[in-house]
């Protein structure tokens, strides 16, 4: 069964079992959402948007054309991608630069993700930082612009560089 809130606008008929799709969210057609999902309130899914299974994305985020998300990843409240380099009034690219975000990463609140880069699987990326290159796997990354800081397993423990603590 998927939750649907009566407040959000769902277009999209690609949503997995067991997702909750919460108020205020827009998810276009062409979206797809995997199993077991939640898409908390004021969340914009544009339509060439693909969402692995077990993903979470808090509040306040707009995932735009280009954007994938593989299974287990978190993106925390008010997280920024963009999808487009150059970007003007009225003018659009022929297409929009793609982003990944790969396998059991995870994206700190308020951090922006500029278009076409990777983060890779089980990275963490800070709150608030603004990540401007691709992310290695396992790694921990924060600032603006993001700089690895550390590394970090799959169940989350972290080791920092000297003179990172």
């Amino acid at each position: 069964m998927i939750r649907r809130h009566p407040l959000a606008d769902i277009q999209s008929e690609h949503i997995g079992e067991g997702t909750s799709v919460w108020q205020f969210c827009v998810v276009l057609p062409g979206a797809v959402i995997g199993r077991n999902c939640n898409i908390c309130a004021g969340v914009l899914i544009e339509n060439d948007v693909r969402i692995g299974d077990n993903v979470t994305v808090k509040s306040g985020v707009q995932l735009w054309d280009g954007v994938t998300l593989e299974d287990n990843v978190f993106v925390g409240p008010n997280v920024t991608f963009t999808n487009d380099l150059v970007p003007r009034s009225k003018v659009y690219p022929e297409r929009f630069s793609r982003t990944l975000i790969k396998k059991g990463a995870s994206i700190g609140a308020n951090t922006t993700i500029v278009a076409g880069h990777t983060v890779g699987e089980y990275a963490l990326v800070g709150a608030g930082s603004v990540v401007t290159k691709d992310i290695p796997a396992r790694t921990v990354w924060f600032g603006n612009p993001a700089v690895m800081k550390g590394r970090v397993t799959e169940k989350g423990e972290i080791t920092y560089c000297e003179n990172e603590k």
